[in-house]
């Protein structure tokens, strides 16, 4: 065996967890081998599984956010000045309610002494003496409070208490989008699934062509080596061989191109596997007939289809986004705390910490938030109106599937009668040969005509298994097309 096919068949092996010496023992790759390996090596699946994963992150990052955050606040601020008190502004209110308390301080005091206010002349006097010297001696400037730069630090924290139903809401669209993920998994490994299958059908399909040519050109060799013995005994003109060798030839021709063909097909192969190109792959089988169990698709199968239910996750989506849309009418009300860590040059010195509770409400957004209502409304009923007809394209699809596949069985049995009567019609002009009855050419053309008959079998049970395949992908798994092959 090939060392390559060697490692392939004992990765094979331990991915399917059983022993080594079993297929080490036949070489051959089969189908069910085939979608063990790719589900652990093609990409397609692989960058889907890794989308779950982050949704599944995604929805457990929701799960988790009613707990409350602590942030730590820091800040440096450098302004442009220092902050003063512009004792300019209030100069006026200030010499004027100065006075004012010297006359009334006076006033007090006399009328302690004597019982009797001071006459309204001294009051004046006392009163324009004090506004006089208090304005005489009042700042002409504005005197700064602190420095140009100063830094804080806290701890703050904020806890949901009620959002409208935000949170619940924000949870039920990531677990919404976590089980979209689930099925797009499912989605993408059956289709990968039926390429797979499709890809390893084409190759005992030309497996099966080689066979076959090779039956025709052992055929046609014979008829040339008869026709050269006739030539050399001079019963027939050497022209006549010549017929049988460019038969042969083109026979000959036929075969290489089939070769080329099924190594593209294995080079498809390879691809979904995600095994590199170099690497040799085994498949010796050939295509044969077994019928299709079932005459109609099962009832409701489409519920279990991944197409289905993908689009049916989008409504459970778009309800989701329903309420997500109503909960911004709604307030939110959070439990605040701060705790002081340091502050430096800050011009007033606040307390050590602080609780509170805090509410925002929008009471007015244009309109927009009903808006916004409205057109997930209609995101629900476009994905209920998808889902019914994701359903009647399943249903439809299946059904027309299943006849096609009535079809290609009934042309088959026509074919194989045909091809059953050409190869007796061939056997019969080889026989006619032998007794002079009949010319190297007619051998020939009976060849060609038995040739053609069974490639269009062969093709029409190639057509057929295909068929099986898709219909196998619409009501259940492609992988049931193994149940064909075996």
């Amino acid at each position: 065996m090939n060392p390559s096919a060697r490692t392939l068949i004992c990765l094979l092996c331990m991915l399917a967890g059983i022993p080594g010496n079993a297929p080490a023992q036949t070489g051959e790759l089969s189908l069910a081998e085939c979608f063990r390996l790719a589900r652990h090596k093609n990409l397609a699946v692989e960058q889907a599984r890794v989308s779950l994963n982050a949704r599944q992150y995604q929805l457990k990052a929701e799960q988790t956010s009613y707990f409350p955050k602590i942030d730590l606040l820091a800040g440096y601020n450098y302004l442009s000045r220092p902050l003063e008190i512009n004792l300019q502004q209030v100069k006026d209110g200030i010499v004027e309610g100065s006075s004012r308390q010297s006359l009334s301080a006076a006033n007090n005091v006399f009328k302690e002494i004597t019982g009797n206010d001071l006459p309204q002349s001294v009051q004046d006097r006392i009163y324009n003496t004090s506004k006089d010297i208090i304005g005489a001696v009042y700042p002409n400037y504005n005197p700064p409070l602190s420095k140009q730069s100063y830094f804080t630090a806290a701890l703050g924290l904020r806890q949901p208490i009620y959002l409208g139903g935000k949170l619940s809401t924000a949870r039920d669209i990531a677990k919404a989008e976590y089980e979209s993920g689930i099925i797009n998994v499912e989605l993408v490994e059956k289709q990968m699934d039926f390429a797979l299958a499709a890809a390893y059908i084409r190759v005992l399909y030309f497996n099966t062509m080689i066979s076959s040519q090779d039956r025709v050109i052992t055929a046609m060799e014979k008829n040339e080596r008869y026709a050269t013995s006739l030539v050399n005994n001079e019963i027939i003109p050497p022209y006549q061989r010549n017929w049988a060798t460019v038969a042969l030839t083109f026979a000959q021709s036929r075969r290489r191109n089939l070769e080329l063909e099924k190594l593209n097909g294995l080079t498809e192969l390879k691809r979904l596997l995600q095994v590199p190109q170099d690497t040799t792959i085994t498949i010796t089988d050939t295509l044969r007939y077994r019928e299709l169990a079932g005459t109609a698709p099962p009832e409701d199968f489409w519920k279990g289809n991944p197409a289905y239910k993908a689009v049916e996750s989008k409504t459970a989506l778009a309800e989701s986004t329903v309420k997500a849309s109503r909960s911004l009418n709604l307030p939110n009300i959070f439990g605040i705390a701060s705790l002081n860590l340091y502050q430096r040059d800050l011009p007033v010195i606040t307390p050590p910490w602080l609780v509170g509770v805090e509410m925002q409400w929008t009471l007015f957004s244009g309109f927009s938030n009903q808006k916004r209502v409205k057109a997930t409304q209609l995101y629900v009923q476009e994905a209920k109106i998808a889902a019914d007809n994701t359903q009647a394209l399943l249903e439809a699809g299946a059904t027309v599937v299943r006849n096609k596949v009535t079809v290609l069985e009934r042309d088959m049995l026509s074919l194989a009668q045909a091809r059953d009567q050409a190869q007796l019609t061939t056997t019969q002009v080889q026989e006619r040969l032998a007794e002079q009855l009949s010319s190297v050419k007619d051998v020939n053309e009976a060849l060609l005509v038995e040739e053609e008959l069974g490639k269009a079998y062969y093709t029409a049970l190639f057509a057929y298994l295909l068929t099986a395949a898709e219909y196998y992908n619409l009501i259940g798994s492609p992988q049931q097309i193994t149940t064909l092959l075996q």
